[in-house]
């Protein structure tokens, strides 16, 4: 049987979210997000951001947080800024789009966006009201390169946004991931203070689906609500969401899975590092991108599964492999094993 390094989310979720499920299942409980454990769930991630005037929001997916936060912070005419590898561009068949609004991508080479980078948008897009006015700014941590931002970072880009009048969104489908990476800087709190509205994700980080959208900024709370009913997203049965993230947020279990991945995908990182392999992207996170012959390629697919990312050249190519919070040390001393000898 092949072990799938593809992404995180194929297998379901942490044993403590089924028990739970189990053990409230027959509690009847109000619905659409108002039941016990969601509010519980709620509660729990404010007091971890310290931001007890935040809102939070759950719901089922990546693709529906994104769609769900751009088009209700949007005015028809505005439009959001994405580095050229944003999930929004490439992984979400026009969901953005399809709300009226448009993307406007930049280049870069780690998938991190920078005020350098925005400022040649800004500047090209004066010619009102002919154009589109560039007004929010989407960011992922960690990013589709598996890339983080350092604290500096991000607080540049979160000052050049409220001097420009720009919303800053933190896609965070794999935020855990980024937060409890080694060379991480970040907490959740200072993201809180410097984003207008980030998401914890949870369907990537021990999770049967579910996404907690974190809205900081109060001028974009209101009615916010309306826009999770209109677009099909407030479930009747919320205690679903609600139990998965009050386990979640337990214990720091939420940060507990993401470390797991990320050192599961460092330890495969340092033996293709000890033979002398060279990366698409220098990561430290649970996504790593070697370069390998396309004959060790094809040797490691009959025992793995991974997406062949980029070609490099006729020989070589860039592989993603991923590790999840269930990743076990079989599956990564085996990929290990195959590379010690054929390298």
């Amino acid at each position: 049987m092949k072990f799938s390094f593809k992404n995180d989310y194929s297998e379901g979720c942490h044993p403590n979210i089924l028990q739970a499920l189990l053990q409230y299942n027959l509690d009847q409980q109000a619905g659409y997000g108002d039941d016990e454990y969601s509010l519980k769930a709620k509660e729990l991630i404010k007091a971890r951001i310290n931001k007890k005037d935040s809102d939070v929001y759950l719901v089922s997916g990546g693709t529906q947080a994104n769609l769900i936060v751009i088009s209700s912070i949007l005015k028809p005419y505005q439009c959001a800024i994405s580095a050229s590898t944003g999930h929004i561009l490439n992984n979400e068949t026009g969901a953005i789009e399809a709300t009226g609004h448009k993307i406007l991508s930049i280049e870069t080479e780690d998938g991190k966006l920078k005020p350098s980078d925005i400022i040649p948008v800004l500047e090209s897009h004066k010619n009102v009201p002919h154009q589109v006015m560039p007004k929010l700014v989407y960011i992922s941590n960690s990013t589709e390169l598996g890339t983080i931002y350092k604290a500096k970072e991000l607080e540049e880009l979160s000052e050049f946004c409220k001097q420009n009048r720009l919303y800053l969104f933190m896609d965070g489908a794999r935020l855990g991931h980024g937060l409890t990476s080694e060379i991480s800087d970040l907490t959740l709190e200072r993201i809180a203070e410097l984003t207008d509205v980030f998401y914890l994700g949870g369907t990537k980080n021990g999770a049967l689906i579910g996404e907690a959208v974190v809205i900081n900024n109060p001028d974009l709370q209101e009615d916010f609500g309306f826009n999770i009913k209109q677009k099909g997203a407030l479930l009747a049965k919320g205690r679903l969401l609600g139990i998965q993230f009050m386990e979640l947020m337990k214990n720091d279990l939420y940060f507990d899975l993401a470390k797991h991945a990320n050192q599961q995908a460092m330890k495969i990182k340092n033996t293709l590092k000890e033979k002398g392999v060279k990366f698409l992207s220098d990561t430290y996170t649970n996504q790593i991108f070697p370069i390998l012959s396309n004959e060790l390629i094809q040797v490691l697919s009959e025992s793995f599964e991974f997406y062949v990312w980029k070609k490099i050249d006729e020989e070589f190519s860039a592989i993603r492999l991923i590790t999840s919070w269930s990743t076990g040390d079989e599956a990564v001393d085996r990929f290990s094993e195959i590379i010690r000898k054929k390298l």
